[in-house]
């Protein structure tokens, strides 16, 4: 059978999953793409229900299979490839990181922080603590982690929290004011942090830095982008150890 109806209980929880109060309440979230499917599936995640129109139903077991108009009409991509999985969110429990790790410290950008979290997963940073950040779990934040959402351990909750958990791991802090990062020799196990886009390290996370570090640049350039800055940190304090 191929649903066309907008009306039918399935379409309606997926469309409702563009927003986080939905996403949070039902514990679900949206994989769109043929190829972020199927990492998905590849990584374990636990799928709920796939959606796919009729082009693609043989690839998939027991797929919901709707009409290409009635995919469109919940889809969040410009051109979309007609597949979409959802997916239960991790509960994932707060614990103390194995390796290096990040703490990002209220990104607001969902396409900034996807961009991280696809960073991390490449550079090897398995666990990353946020406060107040933007859902990691929404449609441009999984697209733009490029799978990286579901290789990573995501702990999400407040700062005294955190803390505590990353309590005797010394944090880096990502800052303007810092010493240059590439002449930096950084501890044997740390904690990355990347602050807002705008404001950056907010005073809390600043004031218990252990060290605070800098990309040097140009006079003639202000700042780097928050997940180009984290990209070029992350890979420089690797290679340094």
């Amino acid at each position: 059978m191929i649903l066309t109806s907008k009306s039918n209980p399935v379409i309606k929880t997926v469309k409702s999953l563009a927003d986080k109060k939905f996403r949070q309440s039902l514990n679900l979230f949206i994989v769109e793409g043929v190829k972020s499917v199927e990492e998905c599936i590849s990584a374990g995640c636990k799928i709920d229900k796939i959606i796919c129109t009729e082009k693609w139903q043989d690839r998939y077991s027991e797929p919901v299979v709707v009409s290409d108009e009635l995919f469109k009409s919940v889809s969040t991509e410009a051109t979309p490839q007609g597949v979409l999985a959802v997916v239960q969110i991790p509960k994932t429990q707060l614990k103390a990181p194995e390796g290096d790790c990040l703490l990002l410290d209220c990104l607001q950008d969902p396409g900034n922080l996807g961009t991280v979290i696809r960073t991390a997963n490449a550079a090897g940073y398995e666990d990353i603590y946020l406060i107040n950040c933007t859902d990691p779990y929404s449609p441009k934040a999984v697209r733009a982690s490029m799978g990286g959402v579901f290789r990573v351990n995501l702990y999400r909750a407040d700062r005294d929290k955190i803390f505590g958990i990353l309590s005797g791991v010394p944090l880096v802090c990502a800052d303007m004011n810092g010493e240059d990062i590439f002449t930096f020799s950084p501890p044997k196990k740390f904690c990355l942090c990347i602050g807002n886009e705008g404001s950056g390290i907010s005073d809390e996370v600043s004031a218990r830095a252990d060290f605070t570090v800098k990309i040097p640049m140009r006079a003639t350039c202000e700042s780097l982008n928050a997940a180009v800055s984290a990209g070029i940190a992350m890979y420089a304090l690797k290679n340094l150890k």
